[in-house]
């Protein structure tokens, strides 16, 4: 695949000064507020099972793609693994990074990002149109990296109900999620660039479907795991590229 030069439309909205760690053009407490705005108590375990899930995987390099805030990429240097990050703002490098890359995954080199034992690409391929993808998953496979670790909301068919109770406070929080597969997926502005293009559930993007687009493009899913406020599904992918 050949280079191309960065999209600024292209899926990370907020580009970061790798020499502050805030987005450009915005002062700490703008950054502050945004942080904590984003990471709220159901996506901290959305970026904690990004991590957890490499725990028992042959892995110490990794390249994420799409850093956005930060979180994840300073939790996996916490835990002992080299990271390098992708994004197409050459600002976006962050907190304990050792490297940042600068490209558009639709114009992917696979010899640039050669190297790593594994590539974390979580809550990023949906913002991408679903016959565009294969590039990116292609793309991927073709760099050598043995491990995809990958996220992509989950909208099948699932319920779920969380209620915690003591003598000074009770909170509940329930969902249900039903009929999405009778439904094609409605893109919100096919010009907007942090609008999902797809979600699986919807009809035609079934996760079957998805799983036999990853091994079409030299990747084969070997596990699943679901998280449930964030509605998500993780897949840990094996590289079948050579086999």
């Amino acid at each position: 695949m050949g280079t191309a030069a960065p999209d600024s439309r292209f899926l990370f909205p907020y580009a970061c000064r790798a020499t502050t760690g805030k987005p450009a053009g915005m002062n700490a407490q703008t950054f502050q507020s945004r942080w904590h705005a984003y990471y709220t108590e159901k996506r901290i375990i959305h970026q904690w099972t990004q991590v957890h899930l490499l725990k028992d995987l042959p892995v110490r390099r990794v390249l994420e793609v799409g850093p956005y805030l930060g979180l994840v990429t300073a939790m996996l240097a916490s835990a002992g693994y080299e990271v390098t990050t992708f994004d197409v703002d050459p600002d976006n490098r962050r907190l304990g990074a050792k490297d940042h890359l600068v490209g558009d995954l639709r114009a992917l080199d696979p010899q640039r990002i050669a190297g790593f034992d594994a590539i974390l690409c979580c809550e990023t391929l949906e913002h991408i149109h679903w016959p565009d993808v294969d590039g990116v998953l292609r793309g991927f496979s073709a760099s050598g990296a043995p491990i995809l670790l990958m996220s992509v909301p989950y909208e099948g068919f699932q319920f779920g109900v969380n209620i915690y109770v003591n003598r000074f406070t009770a909170r509940r929080r329930s969902f249900m999620r039903k009929f999405r597969f009778l439904k094609r997926f409605r893109i919100r502005d096919d010009k907007d660039f942090d609008a999902h293009k797809w979600e699986v559930g919807y009809r035609g993007h079934s996760l079957d479907d998805l799983k036999a687009k990853l091994l079409a493009c030299g990747w084969r899913a070997e596990q699943q795991h679901f998280t449930a406020d964030c509605r998500s599904v993780f897949l840990v992918c094996r590289n079948t590229a050579g086999k």
